[in-house]
């Protein structure tokens, strides 16, 4: 007896309750205002610090100024893909209807992402390159996650039932997986205009700290802000989906 109560519990007591929509929209609406509050100061203040503060660069000028919105942006949205995959495979294995919610909110916030990212490199490279758009590896691989975001997307829609829509995008979002290390290596890979990454973990940033201090406090705040997106999102799928469960009936009575 005492080796299968081990066995049941060799994962965190919060990951079990993550399959609980009631808990889930409950904590949701817990961290709600403090990632809002969060998101607002580090966003205005990267903000403010990358436009009035940070040096222009000694090649580009105040163009590259653009890197501020561009990088946090196209992290983010491979972020969010591997979020995706990830709510898509813990859906599939332990039939977690949460997990299937989480992959549907991330959907339509990484495809933003991916746009945004996608527009603002073409607005840099036009001074930079002389060009809005070449074929360049990175370019074309984050083009392709694009379109990965929007298969998914389109694919949920086309199918009614929920959990097979679910398992049917989970399934697309895994495959498309093999998409993010050839974004990430590309300029490695392959002859490319793209610069090489502006962050890396493991190495120090070729940047003066003047720089990429306001980068990174604009890339934490877009991870704030897609918090509270995704919160938001999901929150919303799980009124829809609890809609006819007595306590979503007795939230709606009680407003």
């Amino acid at each position: 007896m005492a080796k299968n109560k081990t066995d049941k519990n060799w994962m965190p007591r919060w990951f079990y309750q993550l399959a609980s929509p009631r808990w889930c929209y409950d904590i949701t609406g817990k961290l709600l205002p403090a990632f809002s509050v969060l998101a607002l100061l580090l966003l205005l203040g990267g903000t403010v610090w990358a436009l009035l503060f940070a040096p222009a660069d000694y090649q580009q000028g105040n163009s590259f100024r653009i890197i501020y919105i561009h990088v946090p942006s196209a992290i983010l949205a491979q972020s969010c893909y591997m979020m995706m995959a990830l709510a898509g495979a813990i859906g599939l294995i332990w039939k977690m209807k949460v997990a299937d919610m989480v992959a549907k909110a991330c959907a339509p916030l990484g495809a933003s992402l991916a746009l945004l990212a996608l527009a603002t490199g073409a607005i840099w490279g036009k001074p930079t390159w002389g060009s809005w758009w070449v074929w360049d590896a990175r370019l074309t691989s984050m083009l392709i996650l694009l379109f990965l975001y929007l298969g998914v997307m389109a694919l949920h829609s086309a199918i009614e039932n929920d959990t097979t829509a679910a398992q049917s995008t989970a399934v697309l979002a895994l495959v498309g997986l093999v998409n993010i290390p050839i974004i990430k290596y590309s300029v490695e890979w392959w002859n490319t205009l793209h610069q090489p990454a502006t962050f890396k973990l493991t190495e120090k940033p070729t940047m003066p700290p003047e720089m990429w201090l306001p980068l990174l406090v604009m890339v934490v705040g877009f991870y704030c802000f897609f918090a509270v997106s995704l919160m938001l999102r999901l929150r919303h799928e799980i009124l829809r989906r609890e809609r006819r469960s007595s306590w979503v009936q007795a939230l709606v009575e009680s407003r």
